[in-house]
């Protein structure tokens, strides 16, 4: 799934992309950036997250009246609250490049049963005081957007590479948003707090970055509890952009949610006594295919959170029906209704099979079903 999203006048702007029902993964964005800085890696990401990336006020499609002068990260870190509570979501990993990175920092510090993983990407935990943040949103209220756009290529990438779109989203952004956000800048200071970040964090820096240099993440990794450092190689201030692999690399291994083993998801789907009585028939002869089968099947493809349990009971349905293996059929009608299939969804699938594998093969799926579904075992599920 992938939309826009304009929200609500008191909401962030933000794009939603990836499974309904996977984990939830915020992407946060640097000043003067849009969604679109995540482009490269938030694609990789939402294969088997539920992706939400957002926008600053004043910046992409959020409403600049968000915030105001005098706005601190917490203000901030508050509205991407308020956005996970829209969307119904209450815990969530989260992702953020620079003035990203501080509110998921600040967020995983004030609010940890919110934050369940955390990576800082191009950040730290202090961007060097108040007064150049302060001097910037003065000339930025003064003079509008152009006399930080003119500079912003040496901040944000290596010599040589080129990027359009976000010098584009900078030029583009309201001058009275983006200088909140430098207001919001010049009043945080988060190093007394990182040890209160209890979320499993991962700090990743640009080795060739001016704004936040590789030092920068070195403190952080060494103040966060527990927390892991990668350094990208010809990555600047806006690694996700310049190195969108490299990122995308390290955020996946992060991110990668924790699979149940096959063995685990068989007996699930399953239940205990049908694996029960099939380990009891293993021996020496068939021990490395029901290996196979357990790993790949269950492990592998049913442990893939692209697709509900739900899903997939119907689709392994209409597939065995297509290939005519009845008995196969049965174990999987009766895992179907285990994992909350009703009989008329049931009957809706195999309904189906009829318009695409025959009415035959239609015909003795039915029968099938209709013998499981009224065995007691079936009907007390």
């Amino acid at each position: 799934m992938s939309s826009a999203d304009l929200g609500d006048a008191g909401l962030l702007h933000h794009r939603r992309e990836g499974p309904a029902g996977g984990p939830a993964l915020f992407l946060g964005p640097a000043l003067g950036t849009s969604t679109a800085v995540w482009d490269g890696v938030a694609p990789g990401l939402a294969a088997t997250h539920r992706v939400v990336r957002w926008d600053l006020p004043g910046h992409g499609g959020s409403s600049t009246a968000l915030i105001g002068p005098g706005a601190d990260v917490g203000d901030l870190a508050r509205l991407v609250l308020r956005l996970a509570d829209s969307l119904g979501v209450r815990g969530f990993s989260y992702a953020g490049v620079s003035l990203g990175g501080a509110v998921g920092m600040w967020l995983a510090a004030h609010h940890p049963d919110r934050v369940d993983r955390l990576a800082v990407v191009c950040a730290s935990a202090d961007f060097g005081g108040p007064e150049p943040w302060r001097e910037r949103a003065a000339v930025v209220r003064r003079e509008g957007m152009e006399p930080v756009a003119a500079g912003a290529a040496g901040r944000w990438f290596t010599p040589g590479f080129e990027a359009p779109g976000p010098l584009a989203d900078l030029r583009a952004a309201d001058p009275r948003g983006y200088a909140a956000a430098c207001d919001a800048l010049a009043g945080y200071d988060l190093r007394t707090e990182l040890k209160k970040i209890a979320a499993p964090t991962l700090v990743v820096a640009g080795r060739a970055d001016p704004v936040t240099p590789p030092a920068h993440a070195r403190e952080l990794a060494d103040a966060v509890p527990g927390a892991s450092l990668v350094e990208i190689a010809g990555a600047s201030h806006l690694a996700p952009v310049e190195r969108p692999e490299a990122v995308l690399a390290a955020l996946r291994g992060h991110f990668a949610p924790p699979a149940p083993g096959g063995a685990a998801i068989r007996r699930e789907v399953l239940g205990d006594a049908y694996v029960d009585r099939a380990e009891a028939r293993t021996d020496a002869f068939t021990a490395r295919f029901q290996d196979l089968v357990t790993r790949y099947a269950w492990g592998e493809v049913w442990g893939d959170p692209t697709l509900t349990r739900r899903e997939r009971s119907l689709i392994t349905l209409t597939a065995l029906v297509a290939r005519g293996h009845l008995d196969e059929l049965a174990l999987h009608v009766r895992a179907a209704r285990r994992g909350g299939l009703t009989p008329d969804e049931i009957g809706a699938a195999l309904l189906q099979t009829a318009v695409y594998c025959g009415v035959p093969a239609a015909n003795s799926a039915f029968a099938v079903a209709q013998r499981v579904l009224a065995e007691p075992t079936a009907q007390a599920e």
